[in-house]
Order: C-alpha cells, then structure tokens, then sequence
C-alpha cells in the first residue's frame, strides 16, 4: 500500500476514534441543561418529550387558572405543549422562616419557549433589567419574591428567585462552556453517575428540602424517617412494555449501616400503615392509584443506603395533572407590595 494512503487511512480512522469516544462521552454526560446549573444543596431534573409519549392517553390537560391563560395568549408559550425539559437547583435558605423562606430555586428550561412575545411579556412586567455577559436578565415579581428571568439560548430559558444574582450569573457564565460533556456543579458530578441510564426524571442531593417542615420530610401528609439535608438518589425509568409503568427507585445514603437499618424498618413500617390506611379510603380514580403505588413498594438496605422501590401505573400520572390549579404563571405581574 502507497505510504501516502496508509497515512491517509491512518487520519480518518483517527478521526472516526476520536468522533466515537466523544459522542461515548455525551452519552454518560448530564443533561445540558442540569450542567448549566449553579452550586446547590439539590438537583431535580425532568424530561418531559417521553413522559409526553409514553403516557400521552393518560395525561389530561388540567384546568387553566385566568393567570396562566393571559400568559399564554401573551407569550404564546404553553408549558404542558412546549415545556421540552426541566433543570432545578434547589438552594437552601440560612433562615427557613425568613422572607425567602426554606429554599430558593434556580433553573434552566429547554422547548419552545424563547421569541420576541416572551420578551415583550419580560419587558412589559419587569421592575427592573441588568445586562450581564450580553444577556438581559429581567426581575419580574413574583410572591414576594424576585423571580430573575434570561433568555440564555434559542430553546432555553433560565430563572432563579435566590437573594441575589449569583446564581442566575452562574447558569449564564456555564453556557459558555455547554459543550463541555462533563462540565457542571460540583453535587452533579459526584452523584450523577449513580443515576439510572434512560431516566425521565431524577434528583440528587438535599431534594428533599422542598418536602421538609420542621426538619422533617412529609410526603402525602406521613413525616418520613429522614432529614431535609440528607443525600438522596431517585429516579423513575420507563418500564417494559413503555406505555404500561414507570418504575420509580429513591436512594438514601445514610450516616452509617446501623442508621441505614433503622430507616429502613421505620420506612417499611410507615409503607405498611399506609397500605392499612389506603384500604379504608373511598373508591376513586385517585386512591386507586395510591393503592397501587403503595402494593408495589418495596424497602431494603445495602450497607449504609436505604433504597425504596414502586411502579407508577397511568393512573398515576392521570392524577398528577387532574389538579384545578395545576398551570400557573412563572411570575406573576408587578405589586407595589414586591421587594428585591
């Protein structure tokens, strides 16, 4: 063979190695949207294309508060059509009854979402406007709080109502380096890895910090036997055939194995008054879907982490959505009564 072809053949395959390790790599890397987050206590992610697909049938489209309504027919944007995927970081407030409250959310959002409505709807109810690494970010009141809002792509959205402009500085400075496979906080790099591979959903970190009150976790009104700042793993997967379950998987780490063991039995004990409790309840769509997810619940513990197992059937993603309230606006416009 001509030396100048085997070099040649040498390059390209070259090339080709290289183009396949680094499309490997994608493959493993987070979500681009969860890598743009900032610092945080915990990471929540959602990706909604395939919960779409997969439950399309069961999935009713709720009631529209008169909010959300005008601010659909001003941006154009609907959530449940054009929402693609979510990316939550949740940060945890030094004072949990202070005006911030217990936590404060910054995130990334990706679909059809950017354009010249959103940005007249940002122009016309923001009390103020920075410019930062050429991009305007608005503050638009909302409960209270300042919700700041930037348009960081042509698919992309980012938000955050933390104290200050830290946070929403962070997810503008980290798109600039978005091609980075790996590129991210520090909480996504250490625990993403555990997270199961075809996920629709899933969190690391402190996320129980939303569900906390009094220190404690409270999920459907019962106070589980874990802390608000304990390490946690969870997950849901499509299960076989795709449009029949989900399987969600909630991992804790725990302290140590003896403090592993005590959770779980407290756990499985809590899981089993439920089952008792569920079966008193009348006969609904509603309750029949946490019976089921109930039946399906198994606890167990590996060394120091507790792992807590269920399927979600349609039923249970039907109900999510039958809330009267569910669609609400991102922000609501301007008060007198807003601070910064």
């Amino acid at each position: 063979m001509h030396k100048r072809t085997r070099r040649t053949l040498l390059v390209v395959a070259g090339v080709l190695l290289l183009l396949a390790v680094a499309v490997f790599l994608r493959s493993k890397a987070p979500p681009e949207a969860a890598r743009l987050l900032p610092e945080s206590d915990g990471i929540l992610y959602f990706n909604l294309k395939p919960v779409r697909t997969f439950f399309h049938k069961e999935l009713k489209p709720p009631q529209r508060v008169p909010e959300y309504q005008q601010f659909v027919d001003a941006t154009g944007i609907d959530w449940e059509r054009d929402l693609d995927s979510a990316a939550i970081a949740l940060h945890r407030m030094p004072d949990p009854n202070g005006p911030n409250g217990p936590v404060a959310y910054s995130m990334v959002l990706t679909g059809k979402l950017t354009g010249k409505r959103l940005n007249n709807w940002l122009e016309a109810n923001a009390t103020s406007r920075e410019v930062y690494a050429g991009h305007t970010i608005y503050s638009v009141p909302s409960e209270n709080r300042i919700v700041r809002v930037v348009q960081v792509g042509y698919d992309m959205i980012a938000a955050s109502n933390y104290p200050t402009t830290e946070k929403i500085h962070s997810i503008v400075d980290r798109h600039r380096t978005a091609a980075l496979p790996f590129a991210g906080s520090t909480l996504l790099s250490r625990h993403y890895h555990e997270v199961p591979l075809l996920s629709v959903a899933w969190g690391v970190g402190q996320i129980g910090l939303p569900f906390s009150e009094s220190g404690s976790i409270k999920v459907l009104g019962l106070s589980l036997p874990l802390e608000a700042d304990s390490t946690i793993i969870a997950s849901i997967t499509p299960g076989l055939p795709l449009a029949n379950s989900a399987h969600l998987r909630v991992e804790e780490i725990a302290p140590d194995e003896d403090k592993a063991a005590s959770q779980a039995a407290s756990l499985s004990t809590i899981v089993t008054l439920a089952r008792g409790v569920t079966t008193q309840l009348a006969n609904n769509s509603a309750n029949n879907a946490l019976r089921e997810l109930l039946k399906t619940a198994e606890v167990t513990q590996k060394r120091n982490r507790v792992i807590a197992t269920a399927t979600l059937s349609p039923a249970f993603f039907s109900q999510i959505t039958k809330s009267e309230n569910s669609l609400t606006t991102p922000a609501t416009p301007p008060s007198q009564n807003a601070s910064q």
